[in-house]
C-alpha cells in the first residue's frame, strides 16, 4: 500500500510538473543594443522572469562581452549573426522541446530568419516588436542622434547601400530596401531580400515559418524611427516612388504567397498589434496585458 501511494504521488508530481513548465523565451535586441542593458533587454528578460515564474530566458549575446555585443549589431554580418544564433540554440538543453521567440527592433527580422533557417529546436510563436519585415528606406534617427556611427552609416548607406563591401560589413544596408532601385535590392541584399523570397521560392523558408503557430507584429504607431513604420508590419512602399505605402495584403509577396503568410493569415496565425509611442517605446502595464499572453 505504501509502495502504490507513493508511486501515486510520484506521477502526481510528475504531471504538476508538467502543467506548471513554462515554454522558454529567447530574446533578440535590437541595433546599439545588447543583450543584458538593464535599461532595456536586461528589464525585459526580469519582468518575463517574475510574471512567469521558473521561465527560462535566453536574451542572446553575439560576442565574447557586451561591447562585441553591441558593434555586432552594427557591423557583423547579419546572415552570420543568424548562424552563430541557430548554432547557440541547438546547443541549449533548456530549448530542445521549443521555445518562443522575441525580437525587438531588427532583432524581429532576424528571430524570423532563424525560424525560415533553422527549425530545430522549433520556433514556436515569434514576437517582433517594431521588427522591419520589409526593410527600411532611411533612418530618420537612430540608437543616440548625435553618435558618429550614426552619422556614418546614413551617409554609407546613401552613397552605396548595394555595393558588395556594405552589404557584407553593414547589418542595416543589408534590410535596406530602396523602392527605387527594386531590381538592384533583389539581386544585391544578401539578407533581406533573400528571406522575402525575393529570388525565387525556397520552399524550406515557407515550410518552416508555417509551422509557427503564432507570428505576433507589433507596430509602434508614432514610429520616427522606421522609415515606413508600416514594414513593422509588412507592408512597404509602392514600387517605384517613396510617398505612398501598401498594407502586406496588397504585396506580392502576399498575393503570391510567397513565405505562405497568406495561409498563416488565414488560419489565424497573423497578428497585427499596434501600441502608442515612438519606436520601442511601451508601457509595462502594455507589455504585461498584451504581449506576456502569448508567451504563456
Amino acid at each position: 500500500m505504501a509502495a502504490l501511494r507513493a508511486a501515486v504521488l510520484v506521477l502526481l508530481g510528475l504531471r504538476l510538473g508538467c502543467a506548471a513548465a513554462a515554454v522558454p523565451l529567447v530574446i533578440w535586441h535590437g541595433m546599439g543594443d545588447s543583450c543584458c542593458n538593464p535599461q532595456s533587454m536586461g528589464y525585459i528578460k526580469k519582468i518575463v522572469e517574475n510574471k512567469i515564474p521558473g521561465i527560462y530566458v535566453l536574451s542572446l549575446k553575439i560576442g565574447s562581452n557586451l561591447i562585441q555585443d553591441m558593434e555586432n549589431s552594427f557591423f557583423m554580418n547579419a546572415n552570420d549573426q543568424v548562424r552563430e544564433v541557430c548554432s547557440q540554440l541547438a546547443q541549449d538543453p533548456h530549448l530542445k522541446g521549443g521555445y518562443n521567440a522575441m525580437g525587438f527592433s531588427q532583432g524581429g527580422q532576424f528571430l524570423r530568419a532563424v525560424a525560415q533557417r533553422c527549425p530545430s529546436p522549433p520556433m514556436l510563436n515569434l514576437i517582433s516588436i517594431g521588427g522591419q519585415h520589409q526593410g527600411v528606406y532611411g533612418f530618420p534617427r537612430c540608437p543616440g542622434e548625435s553618435s558618429h556611427i550614426c552619422d556614418w552609416i546614413r551617409k554609407t548607406l546613401d552613397l552605396g547601400a548595394y555595393t558588395q563591401a556594405v552589404q557584407e560589413h553593414l547589418v542595416q544596408a543589408e534590410y535596406w530596401h530602396d523602392p527605387l532601385k527594386e531590381e538592384e535590392y533583389r539581386k544585391k541584399s544578401i539578407f533581406l531580400a533573400d528571406i522575402n523570397q525575393e529570388r525565387g521560392i525556397n520552399e524550406t523558408y515557407k515550410k518552416n515559418l508555417m509551422a509557427l503557430k503564432k507570428f505576433v507584429m507589433v507596430k509602434f504607431l508614432n514610429d520616427t524611427m522606421v522609415d515606413p513604420p508600416i514594414s513593422e508590419w509588412f507592408g512597404f512602399y509602392k514600387s517605384g516612388q517613396a510617398k505612398e505605402t501598401v498594407p502586406l495584403k496588397e504585396t506580392s509577396l502576399y498575393t503570391e504567397d510567397r513565405l505562405g503568410l497568406q495561409e498563416m493569415d488565414k488560419a489565424g496565425k497573423l497578428v497585427f498589434l499596434g501600441v502608442k509611442g515612438d519606436h520601442l517605446h511601451f508601457s509595462e502595464e502594455w507589455f504585461d496585458t498584451t504581449i506576456l499572453p502569448f508567451l504563456q
